[in-house]
């Protein structure tokens, strides 16, 4: 018998008779003795429907308020599922965030999780043989009581929190793929799904692009150990496919050099030109950014000749790119000849922890790109992945020329 952590995103609950199929997947890990906390997400597209009331309402609405209106989309889901169970003779309740409770900061609209208290839920397993159905993405400030949200994608987070609390043996992410990918295979239709990812290997797939886990649910699973699983919850539930596993690199016995490809269209260059090469410069620039929570990626900066001036490029996200022309173009003391920038591009990244040990794993892709006459605008590295940054009109051709380069195609 197993401890088990099932979570369900918004696809997989999208109606009755999806909620339906979800309840027969329970059903067949209670069937098989383990106990079964399951975590689920606001119906699809229900969470972008309240947003739109809040903003409909009043475009500068309280925050606090805010979380209250669109927490409730899971408590629909998780009281029709509970439902579901018990119409097929499982044992089982729903719980709010409140009452179990998971407790998190007052960052309404992006709270952290703080503690989770799963002894009731752990009682109810023993005393009850009960399903415990939560509702993900939400927590409570214990101080003001009131109801705070995870931010976009935060029952991932939840779900591995939840299993983290109650010493769950595993965590499986139901979704509308089967697993984790090489690479996306609506780009790269030869990518091929996964058997086992390390932590730090989907941390990076996430932050890079990835959408298939939350970031911080996949930093949660890292620090607490939590075995974690992307399954499809589209399978048959009475034959499922066994999934992606995330866990710890030392549990992987053949590790490839580069494990996967990810590409992010959300970036935007912002290029200065002639900026007076003094000290200081690059914090009087990048420090009103980071205080306007302007996220700054790829740095390059490229000295002239006489030493006097600099041009400075990097990156930020697209939705920040005219917040932070601005920003710049206000800044007392900076000098510079030309603020030039453009939304056309596209960051492309290799990850691996193979990288570790091996030499020239990077300079293979540059020769590969520039033999496709592929020109990198910048480049980031670290001790597990590479990112080049590119025009996107060659995003297609990039990302298979890599995925083919370190040997990541499934054999046709």
């Amino acid at each position: 018998m197993a401890r088990l952590v099932m979570k369900f995103g918004g696809t997989s609950v999208a109606n009755i008779e999806r909620i339906r199929n979800v309840a027969r997947h329970v059903k067949r890990e209670v069937d098989a003795g383990h106990e079964v906390a399951v975590v689920v997400s606001a119906m699809s597209g229900k969470t972008n429907e309240l947003v739109a009331w809040c903003r409909e309402a009043a475009p500068l609405h309280d925050a606090r308020e805010y979380d209250a209106v669109v927490a409730s989309g899971e408590l629909v889901t998780a009281g029709l599922l509970a439902i579901t169970l018990q119409e097929m003779g499982v044992q089982a309740r729903s719980w709010q965030g409140w009452q179990i409770p998971i407790l998190t900061s007052d960052a309404h609209g992006s709270a952290r999780i703080e503690s989770i208290d799963g002894s009731d839920i752990v009682r109810r397993f023993t005393e009850r043989s009960e399903v415990a159905v939560i509702a993900g993405f939400q927590g409570m400030h214990k101080p003001t009581g009131r109801v705070t949200t995870l931010g976009r994608g935060g029952s991932d987070t939840s779900a591995v929190a939840v299993a983290a609390a109650i010493k769950a043996d595993r965590c499986d992410i139901y979704t509308d793929v089967d697993g984790v990918y090489t690479t996306d295979p609506r780009v790269v239709p030869k990518a091929r799904r996964l058997d086992r990812v390390s932590f730090e290997e989907m941390l990076e797939m996430a932050s890079l692009g990835a959408k298939v886990l939350q970031v911080r649910s996949v930093e949660v699973a890292m620090v607490h150990k939590v075995p974690t699983y992307v399954r499809s919850s589209f399978d048959d539930p009475a034959d499922p496919r066994p999934g992606t596993l995330i866990c710890d690199e030392e549990d992987i016995v053949e590790q490839q050099v580069v494990t996967g490809i990810a590409f992010s269209k959300d970036e935007a260059q912002i290029t200065l030109r002639g900026v007076a090469d003094r000290p200081g410069v690059a914090a009087a620039i990048f420090m009103p950014l980071a205080e306007a929570n302007i996220n700054v990626d790829m740095i390059i900066q490229v000295v002239s000749d006489d030493r006097a001036t600099t041009d400075l490029t990097f990156t930020v996200p697209v939705a920040e790119f005219e917040k932070a022309k601005k920003i710049i173009e206000g800044l007392r003391g900076v000098t510079y000849t030309e603020l030039a920038g453009t939304t056309d591009v596209v960051k492309i990244s290799a990850i691996g922890v193979g990288m570790r040990s091996h030499a020239g794993v990077a300079a293979k892709a540059f020769k590969a790109l520039a033999e496709k006459g592929i020109n990198i605008r910048a480049i980031t590295t670290s001790e597990i992945k590479f990112s080049v940054l590119i025009d996107s009109d060659f995003t297609e051709l990039a990302v298979r020329t890599l995925h083919t380069l370190y040997g990541l195609d499934h054999a046709a």
